[in-house]
C-alpha cells in the first residue's frame, strides 16, 4: 500500500468529475482524479453507448463560468423544436421556446467529456489517474482505496475531501450506504428500456432528415427519437417496453425486428441501413429515478450529478441538472472562502445539500412526467392546443414562461419553482384547451390573468 498528498479527490471523470475538477483548478486548490474507466481520448466509444445530450441554458450556464463554452459549441447542432413524425410520415414542427432564439442543442456525450478532462488537464493543480476504480472509501480519514484495472494494485489515497461524480452505480454513495446511519437509497424502474440506432450522414456528409430538430415518432407504449450530430447522422433512441406482447423481449427474430419498424416507423427505415445488425447487437439501457436520502457527510464527503440524482432522459436535463450541481457547489466554496481564505468542508456541503436536494428531486419528477408526454400526449390535439396557446402567450407577454420554458430557458428558476408553477399552468391551459377546438376562441387578455394568480 502506498500513502500519498492531500488533494480534494473526486472520484469519476465523467461529465460532472472532470466539470468540478475544472471549478476547483480555478479556485488554486490541489485536484486528483480518480476514473475506473481508460482515458476515453485513447479510445473509440462502444456502439450503442453514446446517447447524445440536450444542452440548454442551465448548462451552457456553468461551461460559460469555467471558460470552456466557445469550444463547446462548436461541436453543437442548435435544435429549436420537436419534428414530430405521424404514422403516415406526416410532419409538423413544433418549437421549444418562444422563437427561434430559444434552443437545445445537441452533442456528443464522449466529445463533451473529452473536451472537459482536457481543460481540466491543462491546470498544473489537477491530475488524472486512469483505470482506478474505487474499491473502498475511509471516510474518517478522508482515504479512498483504488484497484488498478489492469496490475490489480491497490493504492491508499488520502485527501481533503472526497467528491463523488462517479455516476448513477457510485462507488461513493455506495460506500455511504454500507457504513453510515441513516443513509438509505431507491432506484424507481420504468418498465421500458432503450436501444441505440444511427441514421447515417448521407453521401455527401449532408443530413437524411431536418437537421435543426429533435425528432419523435410518438407512438403510446413507445418512441423513437433522433438528435443530429455535427458530422450528418443522427443517434436514434428507441424507448420500448422491456417485456410483453411488443417488446424487446417479443422481437426477437429479423423477420419481426423489419416488419414491426416498417409498420410503426415507416418514414424512418430507409435511413437506417444497419437496424437489423444494431438492433441485433447494441446492448438494452435500463431506464430509472435515483432517490438519495442523503448527498453530504460532514466535512468528508459529497456526492454531485447522477451519483446524487441519476433520472431519465426525457426532459433533456441529466447533464444540465449535474453541471448545475457543480457551479451551486463552487459559489458555496467561493462564499466559504471569500469568509476565510480556506474551504469549511462541512458548512459548504451543508449549504450545498440544502440548496440542490429539493431541485434534483423535482427534475427527476419532471423528466419521468416528461416520458409520458412525449409519448402519448404530443401528438393529441389538446396537447397541440396547449402548445400553441403557449406559444402565443410566451411571445404575447414577456414574463409568461411555459414550464418547459422554465426548465430550459431559464437558469435563474430552480426546478423546484419551474415544476410546482409549470404544473399549475399546465392543469389550467388543459383545461381550457380541452373545451374549444381552436385556440383563437380564447380572450388571450382573460388567460394571461387567470396563469399571473397563479404565481
Amino acid at each position: 500500500m502506498k500513502t500519498q498528498d492531500k488533494p480534494v479527490l473526486i472520484v469519476g471523470a465523467g461529465l460532472a468529475g472532470s466539470l468540478m475538477a475544472i471549478y476547483l483548478a480555478k479556485k488554486g486548490l490541489q485536484v486528483a482524479v480518480y476514473e475506473s474507466r481508460p482515458d476515453m481520448r485513447t479510445m473509440t466509444m462502444s456502439a450503442g453507448r453514446s446517447i447524445n445530450l440536450a444542452l440548454s441554458d442551465r448548462g451552457i450556464k456553468s461551461l460559460r463560468e469555467v471558460g470552456v463554452l466557445k469550444q463547446v459549441l462548436q461541436e453543437a447542432v442548435p435544435m429549436p423544436g420537436r419534428m414530430l413524425h405521424s404514422k403516415e410520415g406526416v410532419l409538423k414542427f413544433a418549437p421549444y421556446g418562444k422563437d427561434s432564439s430559444q434552443y437545445i442543442n445537441s452533442i456528443s456525450r464522449g466529445g463533451l467529456n473529452k473536451l472537459l478532462i482536457t481543460a481540466a488537464e491543462s491546470y498544473e493543480n489537477v491530475t488524472f489517474y486512469f483505470n482506478q476504480s474505487c474499491v473502498d472509501v475511509d471516510f474518517e480519514s478522508v482515504t479512498i482505496t483504488t484497484e488498478h484495472y489492469q496490475t490489480k494494485e491497490r493504492v491508499v489515497v488520502a485527501g481533503a475531501t472526497i467528491i463523488g461524480g462517479d455516476g448513477a452505480n457510485s462507488a461513493v454513495r455506495q460506500a455511504m450506504l454500507n457504513n453510515l446511519e441513516g443513509y438509505s437509497d431507491r432506484v424507481d424502474w420504468l418498465e421500458h428500456g432503450y436501444k441505440e440506432l444511427n441514421i447515417p450522414a448521407t453521401k455527401d456528409g449532408g443530413f437524411a432528415i431536418e437537421k435543426n430538430a429533435l425528432h419523435i415518432w410518438p407512438r403510446g407504449e413507445y418512441m423513437l427519437i433522433a438528435l443530429p450530430n455535427a458530422d450528418g447522422s443522427f443517434t436514434c433512441t428507441l424507448f420500448f417496453p422491456n417485456q410483453g406482447n411488443i417488446s424487446f423481449e417479443s422481437l426477437d427474430t429479423p423477420e419481426k425486428i423489419k416488419a414491426f419498424f416498417e409498420e410503426e416507423f415507416a418514414d424512418a427505415v430507409p435511413n437506417l441501413p444497419h437496424l437489423l445488425e444494431e438492433f441485433a447487437n447494441n446492448p438494452v439501457g435500463k431506464l430509472g429515478t435515483l432517490h438519495c436520502n442523503n448527498w453530504i457527510y460532514e466535512d468528508k464527503a459529497v456526492l454531485i450529478g447522477d451519483a446524487a440524482h441519476a433520472i431519465v432522459p426525457f426532459y433533456g436535463q441529466g447533464m444540465n441538472a449535474s453541471f448545475e450541481d457543480c457551479s451551486a457547489l463552487s459559489a458555496c466554496i467561493d462564499a466559504s472562502m471569500e469568509q476565510q481564505g480556506t474551504p469549511d468542508w462541512k458548512s459548504i456541503y451543508a449549504q450545498y445539500f440544502e440548496h440542490r436536494k429539493a431541485n434534483g428531486d423535482a427534475i427527476g419528477d419532471l423528466a419521468v412526467e416528461n416520458f409520458y408526454e412525449m409519448r402519448d400526449h404530443v401528438a393529441n390535439p389538446v396537447f397541440r392546443r396547449k402548445r400553441e396557446l403557449e406559444h402565443t402567450l410566451e411571445n404575447d407577454y414577456d414574463d409568461y414562461h411555459s414550464k418547459y420554458s422554465l426548465v430550459t430557458f431559464k437558469p435563474d428558476v430552480s426546478y423546484k419553482v419551474a415544476s410546482e408553477l409549470g404544473n399549475k399552468q399546465d392543469k389550467l391551459l388543459m383545461k381550457l384547451c380541452q373545451d374549444i377546438d381552436d385556440v383563437k376562441k380564447l380572450d388571450i387578455n382573460t388567460v394571461y390573468k387567470q396563469l399571473k394568480a397563479l404565481r
